[in-house]
C-alpha cells in the first residue's frame, strides 16, 4: 500500500487546496517569461492565449478571460515602476531582495488593486490564491500581508506618498507618476522641446493600450475590404490603414491570413509612403530596403514599387529574420528579391538604387505602448551600442543610392541621439547631399514641426513615435 502524501500542519484549521485561477496563472506565466527570458509580452502572450482557448476542459478561455489576462499582463508591465515604488514602502526589505516570482505576484495584485475596477476583496483573495498555487503557502502569507497594506489607499493616494513633489524634482515626479525610468522621461522631454503639458500627454499615451492597425497591401487588398470587419474604421492618415477599435484577433481576418494585409502601425506605413512619394530626378526602377526584418515595411514598399513597375531588394542581416521578410513579401504583385546580408557591408554596387530605406535598429523608445517592458529593459548605455551601427547603415544607404536618388532614414525612437544627431553626423561626412522636406509627403498629417525631417508622436498622431529624414544624393 503506497504511503499517502502528508498534508502541511495547520493551526487547527483543515487544509484547503488552493483554487486554481487559469487567467491569473497564465498572466503570471507570461510575466515570468518576460523576466526570465527577456521575452516580449506581445510574442509570449498570443500562443498562451491560443492554447487556453483550445483547451476543452474547465480551464478553456472565453473572450472575457482572454481580455482580463491581457489587461493583467500589459497593465502590470506598463505600471511596473509605479507599483515597485508602492510595494517598496510595504515590505520589510529592499525590493531587490524580494524573489522575482514573488514580486511578479505582488505586482499583479497591485495592478488589480490600483489599476482596475476589480473589488478590493476579490483582488486580494484571488492574488493570494495565485500565490498559494505558484509560490506555496508560506510565501502566500507574505503576499497577503503586503497586499492588505497596498489596499489601504487608492492610486492617487499612493502617488502623493511615493512621488516627490513636481516643483522639487520634475523628472522624478513624472517618472513615478507615469511609470517610466527617469532617463527615458528626460530623453523624451528633450525631444519634445520642453513644456510640462506635452511630456505628460506623451507619457500618458505610452500607458494606453494601442489599437490594432492593419495595412492593406496595394495590389493585393484594399482598405475597403478590411473595413468590412467588425469594429473596423479607417486609419487616420494612411490610405492603406484600417483600425480595429475593439482589439480583435487579426489572424481571424482572411486577408491577414493570406498575407494580402498585415498588422502595421500607421507610423510605419507613413514612413514607407513618404519614401515612395519623394520626388526623384531620373529613373525609378530599383528600390532597396536595407534593414528589412521582420518585413512589414518591405511588404508595403514592395507593393508600392510594383505599382510603379519597380523592383524591390529586401536585405536583412539575420537569416531567420530574412525568412520572415520572405514570408511577408510572398505573393507580392511585382518583382522582388530577399537576401541575408549585412547592410554595412553591402552585397551590391554603389549607386545601384533609386530609393533606399534604412529603418535602423534602435532602443525602441517610440513603441513603448506596444512593448511596455522595453522601458525597463533599456539602459542609457544602449545608445552608445546602437550609434556606430546606425551611422554605418545610413552611410551605406547614401553610398547605395544613385545621384538624384533618395534615402529614407527611419527609426522607432524619438531620442535625439538616434535621430537628428545621426543624420547630422553622417551628412557632415558625405557633403553631396540635401535634406528633403518630408512634411508635404504626409498630406493631412498635422503638427509635423519645422521640418525638413518628421517626428511622429503617440499623443499627437496616435502612432508610434517614428522618425523620418529624407536625403537626396546630389553628387
Amino acid at each position: 500500500m503506497s504511503e499517502q502524501p502528508r498534508r502541511p500542519r495547520t493551526s487547527g484549521k483543515p487544509y484547503r487546496r488552493p483554487k486554481k485561477d487559469p487567467v491569473r496563472i497564465l498572466a503570471f506565466e507570461a510575466l515570468r517569461a518576460v523576466d526570465e527570458r527577456d521575452a516580449y509580452a506581445n510574442l509570449v502572450l498570443p500562443p498562451l492565449l491560443r492554447k487556453a482557448r483550445e483547451n476543452e476542459g474547465p480551464e478553456k478561455f472565453d473572450a472575457r478571460d482572454a481580455a482580463l489576462a491581457t489587461e493583467l499582463v500589459y497593465g502590470t508591465l506598463r505600471w511596473q515602476g509605479t507599483y515597485d515604488a508602492v510595494i517598496a514602502t510595504c515590505v520589510d526589505r529592499p525590493l531587490g531582495d524580494v524573489d522575482p516570482p514573488v514580486l511578479d505576484v505582488l505586482s499583479l495584485g497591485a495592478h488589480q488593486l490600483l489599476g482596475t475596477r476589480i473589488p478590493t476583496h476579490a483582488a486580494v483573495s484571488a492574488t493570494v490564491e495565485l500565490a498559494r498555487v505558484v509560490l506555496g503557502d508560506g510565501r502566500a502569507k507574505f503576499v497577503n500581508a503586503v497586499l492588505r497594506k497596498i489596499a489601504q489607499d487608492d492610486l492617487d493616494g499612493w502617488l502623493e506618498r511615493v512621488a516627490p513633489p513636481y516643483d522639487e524634482d520634475p523628472e522624478d515626479n513624472l517618472a513615478v507618476v507615469h511609470s517610466h525610468p527617469r532617463w527615458v522621461v528626460s530623453a523624451l522631454w528633450d525631444s519634445l522641446g520642453g513644456g510640462r503639458a506635452g511630456i505628460e500627454e506623451l507619457l500618458r499615451a505610452d500607458n494606453e493600450r494601442p489599437e490594432v492597425t492593419l495595412v492593406a497591401r496595394p495590389g493585393r487588398a484594399t482598405a475597403a475590404e478590411l473595413l468590412g470587419e467588425d469594429a473596423a474604421v479607417p486609419g487616420r492618415w494612411s490610405p492603406y490603414a484600417v483600425r480595429l477599435t475593439e482589439g480583435g484577433e487579426p489572424g481571424a481576418i482572411e486577408a491577414v491570413r493570406d498575407g494580402r494585409a498585415g498588422v502595421q502601425d500607421e507610423g510605419s506605413q507613413l514612413v514607407a509612403i513618404a519614401l515612395a512619394n519623394a520626388p526623384l530626378e531620373g529613373p525609378d526602377r530599383r528600390w532597396l530596403d536595407g534593414c528589412a526584418g521582420p518585413g512589414g515595411k518591405a511588404a508595403l514598399l514592395g507593393a508600392l514599387a510594383a505599382e510603379r513597375g519597380a523592383m524591390l531588394l529586401a536585405s536583412e542581416k539575420q537569416p531567420h529574420r530574412a525568412g520572415l521578410v520572405a514570408n511577408a513579401l510572398d505573393g507580392n504583385p511585382g518583382p522582388y528579391q530577399v537576401i541575408a546580408a549585412d547592410g554595412t557591408r553591402p552585397a551590391w554596387r554603389p549607386g545601384s538604387f533609386d530609393r533606399v530605406l534604412v529603418d535602423v535598429p534602435c532602443t525602441g523608445l517610440g513603441a513603448l505602448r506596444r512593448r511596455p517592458e522595453a522601458r525597463w529593459r533599456r539602459r542609457p548605455g544602449d545608445l552608445e551600442g546602437f550609434a556606430p551601427l546606425q551611422r554605418g547603415l545610413l552611410r551605406t544607404a547614401l553610398e547605395s543610392v544613385r545621384v538624384g536618388g533618395v534615402v529614407g532614414y527611419a527609426t522607432c525612437s524619438p531620442h535625439l541621439a538616434e535621430t537628428r544627431a545621426v543624420v547630422a553626423d553622417v551628412l557632415k561626412q558625405i557633403p553631396d547631399t540635401d535634406l528633403v522636406d518630408a512634411r508635404p509627403l504626409l498630406p493631412g498629417v498635422p503638427e509635423l514641426g519645422d521640418g525638413p525631417d518628421v517626428q511622429l508622436w503617440p499623443h499627437v498622431h496616435g502612432t508610434d513615435a517614428m522618425y523620418l529624414a529624407l536625403i537626396r544624393r546630389t553628387g
